[in-house]
């Protein structure tokens, strides 16, 4: 029999991540910088690693026999129950004292992202599912069900994506074709964008490039919610890839129309 977790044990590895990255957040962090292809500056700080030590340490505790595979510690453990971390999603703005990153913990069940939260914690916001559903709170808004929202057509759509620069070659006009068929395009907000597709506020995420950590925590947020989420090629995300977030399959199929072409 599986050993799953509830929502009180995904709040508990929330609380575990805040308190490292808390106390560091807006503070005079050394900021490393880590190879990665396409990247001249990839910034990692402690906040990302002691939060990742935590999380792995509680999940120890509690589930000794599921694997984890995280950002900054790579993968331990086999089996049909694997977590996924991103201690600080959006080290970037983290390091920038903007409160848009945030912390992703996610399960995968033989290979389906399952369990998901987004912990913002500076803000007080939480966004999580189970299999059961998708929810969001914070200090101002109380406990509410995650529900995406219906605009219709491109031309009324709101689309993110975290940097213009991720997109290259062919794909970069591809990508302003997108921008150019929908009404407002923001950058930046990296995991909170994909939060507030799941709330209701935005309608497309657009991301090339994710690692597994980058999305396994967000794809049962936006599932839950009534949303859609693949790679271009229309797979399921869970892998990582160029991945699209839609708030309706009418909005995913025109929007990856034009982004392949």
């Amino acid at each position: 029999m599986m050993m799953l977790p509830d929502v009180d044990f995904l709040f508990h590895l929330a609380d575990v991540a805040a308190a490292q990255t808390l106390p560091r957040f807006r503070s005079r962090l050394v900021v490393d910088n880590k190879p990665k292809e396409g990247f001249t500056f990839d910034p990692v700080t402690e906040a990302d690693r002691e939060a990742e030590k935590a999380i792995r340490a509680a999940i120890g505790q509690r589930f000794p026999d599921h694997a984890i595979l995280g950002e900054e510690f790579g993968r331990s453990g086999e089996g049909d129950l694997l977590w996924v971390i991103d201690p600080v999603d959006g080290t970037r703005p983290f390091i920038c004292g903007v409160p848009v990153w945030g912390t992703l913990i996610g399960l995968t069940v033989r290979g389906k992202a399952e369990f998901g939260i987004m912990s913002q914690p500076f803000t007080g916001e939480r966004f999580y599912a189970t299999p059961e559903g998708g929810y969001g709170e914070g200090p101002h808004t109380g406990r509410y069900a995650l529900a995406v929202r219906d605009v219709g057509g491109l031309e009324n759509a709101t689309l993110f994506s975290s940097a213009p620069e991720l997109f290259r070659g062919g794909l970069k006009d591809r990508f302003q074709t997108l921008v150019d068929a929908v009404r407002l395009t923001r950058f930046g907000c990296d995991c909170y964008a994909f939060a507030m597709l799941a709330a209701g506020h935005v309608d497309l995420c657009v991301e090339p490039g994710l690692q597994p950590y980058d999305i396994v925590a967000l794809t049962p947020l936006v599932e839950r919610a009534g949303g859609v989420v693949t790679t271009f090629s229309g797979d399921r995300p869970e892998e990582g890839g160029d991945v699209i977030a839609a708030a309706t399959p009418q909005l995913h199929e025109a929007a990856l129309r034009l982004l392949n072409g």
